[in-house]
């Protein structure tokens, strides 16, 4: 069942592009995440590696936090070789910048995070987004930009993973995991204990 759940990071430079939602569900948390693209200019660079500075700190607090995390969504950023095509030709291009993927790192190693995707699925050339331009989907041209950074504890209940592209809705395909997570319902006591909770402070 949901219990609270948050609309923003309280960066106002994120926040009033709708970067960050999150909700909780028991002792899980989901939270839908768009990194901001730095391509179109170095302002919006700049935009990019701020949000990082601030988000790096957070992903600590979630892994400390004893909280089963999942972040799902748009990244911008590809982490190794193996997360695009054309990966030599992009060396200097925002999405694969030496910046980024340290930072990349950071999530991983010191804050702990884990790219679950890579936990189930090690085969070659599995990407999530595709340019527009030339033949980059039918070629298979891509970049796996799109993650679901999780817990160490919720990543191991990770069973199967896909990559969505029987239909193209967009430039990115949708990246789907099934996690094995029991879901406990709390009992009507405590249900009707939060209720009660929730309309006190509604009614103050």
């Amino acid at each position: 069942m949901l219990g609270n759940s948050r609309i923003g990071c309280g960066w106002p430079e994120a926040d009033v592009e709708g970067r960050y939602l999150r909700a909780d569900f028991g002792r899980l948390s989901v939270i839908s995440m768009y990194l901001p693209s730095g391509s179109s200019s170095e302002q919006r660079q700049q935009v990019k590696y701020e949000f990082m500075d601030k988000l790096l700190p957070e992903l600590k607090a979630l892994r400390s936090s004893r909280r089963h995390v999942v972040i799902c969504g748009d990244w911008n950023i590809a982490h190794t070789n193996k997360n695009l095509k054309n990966w030599r030709g992009n060396q200097k291009n925002s999405g694969f910048l030496p910046e980024e993927r340290d930072w990349m790192t950071q999530v991983f190693d010191e804050a702990g995070m884990v790219d679950v995707f890579r936990c189930v699925n090690r085969e070659e050339e599995q990407y999530t987004w595709w340019s527009f331009r030339g033949q980059a989907w039918a070629k298979n041209v891509g970049w796996r930009i799109d993650y679901q950074v999780a817990t160490p504890g919720l990543a191991k209940r990770a069973t199967q993973t896909a990559i969505y592209k029987d239909v193209r809705f967009s430039d990115h395909a949708p990246l789907v995991i099934d996690y094995d997570y029991p879901f406990d319902s709390p009992s009507p006591k405590k249900q009707s204990k939060k209720m009660a909770a929730a309309q006190k402070r509604k009614n103050k």
